[in-house]
């Protein structure tokens, strides 16, 4: 970060301020994080702070390998008397050593260290004086000091330094910084680039962001107008990048998987059928993480925004037959020139770390939840230039999910995705492409959109008969379905026949008590209350209750659906007394299993409120 715009870093530099710099007993911090999070710029500013308050010599040395410290120590030894230019650099090195071994209150800076290893035989010699280390490297460096995690800017900083770069103030250009420094991940040097190039160019901030977006790999590659030395995020990763695939190649497949996840906390166990031995995952996540390239806890991965989005632009998949053979078992193609794209293997890593059961169980959705942005994120960013349907399935199960828990719009754009890549890698006519646009009418329906539902319930049904036949379970959903939606619309009469038969299947192939067979009844009994025939729905609407408490418990979800409607034909026969325990008893079961926002809270209060005001009315009568 530009050293002349210096934010949100108090906290650090107050710690590296209180080590003691003279006395007896070398003090040694280092300073680790990712690139281009800030390290050497705090470090920096150490240095300046110890030199204006009086300290002793400071020295800053490259040294990312051990070439770089012997000649740095060298040109301190000809720093401190020239004379030492004409020894061979170990000699000099070796000088400076032993100059700093009798002296106090100096400041050594070893920046960027690679191996904890090429400063030892250079510290174990030092018994005075201060040194910091900055480092990319999170290894055991206990005996080299203690260690200060330096971790990205917090979003008020962040727009802090991109206005001083910019001396952009005023309140028009606040939200415009304060999206990009988002975009940017609070990254010190994205934000000093973009600052710099924002200044020199005079280019607005959502021109930037756009660009950004669009094209990320040539945006961060890019350096201000006249500043060809300057550091950009592009260059500083992709050296980070070409260490790592020399060192473990496994290691960046995974990474480059990673990238298209969310930059959210990923769990770790999703990643665990990537190798095929789950020792060598963990080894490879440890070595990204010792490299700083991600954020690992016992539990979680985490990668930058930014180096998700390098990854998915400036290093593109190997040539088919380069294709590690575990990539192409992710999805089971074992032909070389099949190889799935990265994105394909995140979708399949993500589908298999799915919960089994269905998406509407509430016991399944804390994993769901966990899952959740990567999925969405994958995605955005997957190529459906070779559709798998199994990317159709985790989209739409992910939908599912999302209308589960009352969250229709978010799922509408999955469904929409899952049903395009159905038709497209199993034909318009397959019964799994029934499955998706009937889930894709179910959410059509959720938003209230049900004149848009019908055409693909109508098509759903013709697939399912066709290709299943007219007795089939999945035919009695799809005629379950498509009568949910005629009535919706109004259409009770063509709705009725609809659901007679497609109770009439499951009893057949399902049994008289399984729950899908509650759920035809209960259907069955709300059309008929919708035809005045109250008295006919009734039975029904008792018997789906009793199969619903029986099969999946008092406090299930879809029990409280069947007290609902059987409160609704009581309150229409004259019994609002009767109704109003279940329709209490409904809203108590909603409000604990879905929340107090769900739509179908918000259903079952609106129900109880009818009723009770339909008993007050009836106490008021003469």
């Amino acid at each position: 970060m530009d050293s002349r715009v210096f934010k949100g870093r108090e906290g650090p530099l107050d710690q590296l301020g209180r080590l003691p710099s003279a006395g007896t007993g070398i003090v040694a911090q280092s300073v680790r994080g990712m690139g281009g999070v800030g390290k050497s710029t705090l470090v920096l500013h150490h240095a300046h702070r110890h030199r204006d308050n009086g300290g002793g010599p400071v020295w800053w040395i490259d040294a990312e390998n051990p070439e770089q410290i012997t000649a740095g120590l060298a040109g301190l030894a000809t720093a401190l008397d020239p004379v030492h230019a004409t020894l061979p650099l170990e000699d000099a090195a070796q000088w400076a050593i032993t100059w700093l071994q009798g002296r106090t209150g100096w400041l050594l800076v070893f920046d960027n260290v690679d191996d904890p290893a090429h400063l030892r035989p250079r510290l174990g010699r030092l018994a005075t004086g201060q040194v910091l280390i900055t480092t990319r490297r999170d290894l055991p460096w206990q005996d080299l000091g203690t260690a200060l995690y330096l971790d990205t800017l917090d979003p008020p900083a962040s727009l802090a330094v991109l206005q001083d770069l910019t001396a952009r103030h005023d309140d028009d250009h606040v939200a415009a910084l304060a999206e990009l420094a988002s975009e940017l991940g609070h990254l010190p040097l994205a934000l000093q680039q973009a600052g710099a190039y924002l200044a020199q160019t005079r280019t607005t901030a959502t021109a930037y962001l756009t660009r950004l977006r669009t094209d990320p790999a040539t945006t961060l590659a890019t350096a201000a107008p006249g500043d060809s030395h300057q550091r950009t995020i592009a260059r500083l990763w992709t050296l980070t990048l070409d260490a790592l695939r020399d060192t473990n190649p496994d290691a960046v497949e995974l990474l480059r998987i990673l990238a298209y996840c969310a930059p959210d906390p990923l769990p770790r166990d999703v990643l665990t059928p990537a190798l095929p031995d789950p020792h060598a995952v963990d080894q490879a996540l440890g070595l990204l993480a010792a490299y700083s390239m991600i954020t690992l806890t016992d539990t979680t991965v985490t990668v930058h925004r930014l180096v998700q989005a390098v990854l998915r632009t400036t290093t593109p998949p190997p040539e088919p037959p380069a294709q590690p053979s575990w990539l192409r078992r992710l999805f089971r193609r074992p032909q070389a020139d099949t190889a799935p794209h990265p994105s394909g293997a995140t979708l399949s890593l993500l589908g298999q770390a799915t919960p089994s059961g269905s998406p509407g169980e509430i016991a399944c959705w804390s994993r769901w939840q966990d899952l959740l942005p990567h999925i969405q994120s994958v995605a955005v960013h997957h190529n459906d230039a070779r559709p798998h349907p199994r990317a159709a399935s985790l989209l739409g199960q992910t939908a599912f999910y999302l209308r589960a828990r009352g969250q229709a719009t978010l799922a509408l754009p999955l469904e929409e995705r899952a049903l395009s890549i159905a038709e497209t890698a199993l034909g318009p006519d397959h019964p799994t492409t029934a499955l998706r646009l009937g889930n894709l009418a179910g959410t059509l329906g959720a938003l209230g959109r049900h004149a848009d539902a019908l055409p693909l319930e109508e098509r759903a049904l013709s697939i399912a008969e066709t290709t299943l036949g007219p007795d089939h379970p999945d035919t009695a959903l799809r005629l379950g379905n498509l009568a949910h939606t005629l009535s919706e619309l109004g259409r009770h009469a063509d709705a009725l026949p609809l659901e007679e038969r497609a109770l009439s299947i499951a009893e057949t192939t399902l049994g008289p008590d399984h729950p899908t067979t509650a759920l035809r009844l209960g259907n069955l009994a709300h059309t008929l209350s919708e035809l005045g025939r109250h008295a006919d729905a009734l039975p029904l609407a008792e018997r789906a209750l009793s199969i619903a408490e029986t099969a999946l418990g008092p406090d299930h979800p879809d029990t409280a659906t069947r007290l609902g409607n059987l409160a609704g034909t009581l309150g229409a026969l004259g019994r609002h007394a009767d109704a109003l325990p279940l329709a209490e008893r409904a809203l108590s079961i909603a409000e604990t299993a879905l929340g107090p926002d769900h739509p179908t809270t918000a259903l079952h209060l609106g129900n109880l409120a009818h009723i009770r005001q339909m008993l007050a009315s009836d106490d008021d009568a003469p």
